[in-house]
C-alpha cells in the first residue's frame, strides 16, 4: 500500500489543506479521461494478507513506529511514514473484530478475498457513512462514480455537492489517483 497520490498539486505555499490548479505529475491521465472512478469511503484502511490482518498506519516524524510496523512509503514533503500495523495493536482492532463477526453472521465469502478494505462503522472517524454496525467494505468493489467530471472546476463543485468523502480512480494499468472533497475550499465549489 503506497499512499494515493492526490490529482492536484497541494498547495504547500499559502494551504495546505487546498490544492491548486496545477496537476499532480503522473496523474495527469485523471484529466484525459482514462481509468474508472470510485468512490472515496471516509473510514479507516486495513488489509487482509491471507494470513493476517493489518491496519494503516502513518508515523508522524520524531515519533517511534509501533511494535510491528512495516513501513512501506516515507513522504520526503511531510516527514511522515506510512505503512502497516498488526491490526491487533491497532486502536481499531475491537471495531474490526465486530465487523469481522458482523461478516461471518452475514455468510461472507470465506476465505477473505486478499486485499485492502474499509473497515466503517459508528465508532470509525465520526461515523459520516451512517452505518449501523462496524462492516468491512472490500475496496476493489468500491461504487463506480461514472458521473464524475474530469475538470477542476467540475469536481470542486461535484465533490461538493455529495456527500462522499471523494474519489479514487483506478488506471487498467494499476496506478491510482485520489480527490476529497476537503481538498477544495467551499468557495472553489
Amino acid at each position: 500500500m503506497k499512499k494515493i497520490p492526490t490529482v492536484f498539486v497541494r498547495d504547500f505555499e499559502h494551504d495546505p489543506r487546498y490544492v491548486t490548479r496545477g496537476v499532480t505529475p503522473g496523474c495527469e491521465w485523471v484529466l484525459k479521461g482514462e481509468g474508472t472512478p470510485t468512490r472515496k469511503y471516509d473510514g479507516t484502511c486495513v488489509m487482509w494478507d491471507g494470513g493476517r490482518w493489518w491496519a494503516r498506519r502513518e508515523v508522524k516524524p520524531g515519533k517511534v513506529p509501533p511494535p510491528g510496523f512495516v513501513q512501506v512509503e516515507h513522504d520526503e514533503e511531510t516527514g511522515k511514514s506510512v505503512g502497516w500495523e498488526p491490526l491487533e495493536r491497532s486502536a481499531f482492532a475491537k471495531w474490526h473484530a465486530e465487523a469481522v463477526r458482523e461478516s461471518d453472521d452475514q455468510d461472507w465469502p470465506h476465505p477473505w478475498p486478499h486485499g485492502t478494505y474499509e473497515l466503517l462503522g459508528p465508532r470509525i472517524n465520526g461515523n459520516p457513512e451512517g452505518f449501523e454496525a462496524h462492516v468491512l467494505l472490500l475496496h476493489d468493489a468500491a461504487d463506480e462514480m461514472t458521473d464524475a467530471p474530469r475538470d477542476f472546476d467540475g469536481l470542486a463543485a461535484w465533490l461538493h455537492s455529495h456527500s462522499y468523502e471523494g474519489i479514487v480512480w483506478h488506471h487498467p494499468d494499476g496506478r491510482m489517483a485520489k480527490l476529497k472533497a476537503r481538498d477544495f475550499p467551499r468557495h472553489a465549489a
